[in-house]
């Protein structure tokens, strides 16, 4: 994070990704002088591609929970997190989904049966980043048990399956493909510097003219960014706050 001398933080880092040895790397740049380096384990080199049809998956964590931000807040969801991603956030709240070893491969039969064992109407696939394999047997099991399909996706990579809600949360670190703003039900901006406002607008005029808009503050910058975003939509009344609700009830 640059931090200049009236206290502004617009640039707040500056990126070297290193693909080798299944890490990326992160050089923040501080304007004390230090610089800070970082190690997160990154996705592995045996992702399957999304044009594989895939009745097995990897999985980081499945549960019961009630969707914490977005449209849906408040709504009882099952929650299937797929372990793997290659877009990288340095903000990123779930650096342990972004690879893939450890993790348990799991029949989409499993998946959805434990999804409507626990009594949701709604399954949520989030990860990592799930596009990364194909979900068209994964989303056809958990419809067949009378569930609804939600996803949250960067949309970086093709986006299969079929599905009641596609939650588009765009990031700088990897380019959405074009495809997924005609698709998307939800955009939903993660504001961590002044900039993003701008960057936001950016993407909403490019998705569709059904697509509900919000902006959320990134957890470690609420406290600064939610004052901004609170008189940016009353300005802009076409977006709407989201905010992670599930971190201040303090659940999964």
């Amino acid at each position: 994070m640059v931090e200049f001398p009236n206290g502004e933080r617009e640039d707040y880092r500056t990126e070297v990704a290193a693909l080798t040895m299944s890490f990326r790397v992160f050089l923040n740049l501080r304007s004390h002088g230090l610089l800070s380096l970082h190690f997160y384990p990154f996705m592995n080199s045996n992702i399957q591609s999304p044009d594989i049809l895939q009745t097995q998956l990897p999985v980081m964590e499945q549960f019961y929970t009630v969707q914490g931000e977005g449209a849906f807040t408040g709504t009882p969801a099952y929650f299937i997190r797929t372990a793997g991603c290659d877009v990288g956030c340095v903000w990123c709240d779930v650096k342990e989904s972004w690879h893939t070893s450890g993790y348990p491969v799991i029949p989409v039969e499993e998946l959805a049966e434990n999804a409507r064992q626990s009594g949701a109407r709604v399954a949520v696939v989030t990860g990592g980043e799930p596009t990364m394999y194909n979900l068209d047997a994964l989303t056809e099991a958990l419809q067949q048990k009378g569930l609804r399909t939600h996803i949250e996706t960067s949309g970086a990579h093709p986006l299969t399956g079929n599905w009641h809600w596609i939650c588009f949360s765009p990031k700088k670190f990897r380019k959405p493909l074009p495809e997924i703003y005609a698709r998307a039900s939800e955009l939903k901006v993660i504001v961590f510097n002044k900039s993003d406002f701008k960057w936001a607008e950016e993407h909403a005029a490019e998705i569709n003219p059904d697509c509900r808009l919000f902006l959320q503050p990134e957890w470690s910058k609420a406290e600064q960014m939610t004052p901004l975003i609170v008189e940016y939509i009353k300005e802009h009344p076409r977006w709407s706050v989201s905010l992670q609700t599930h971190k201040y009830m303090n659940i999964p």
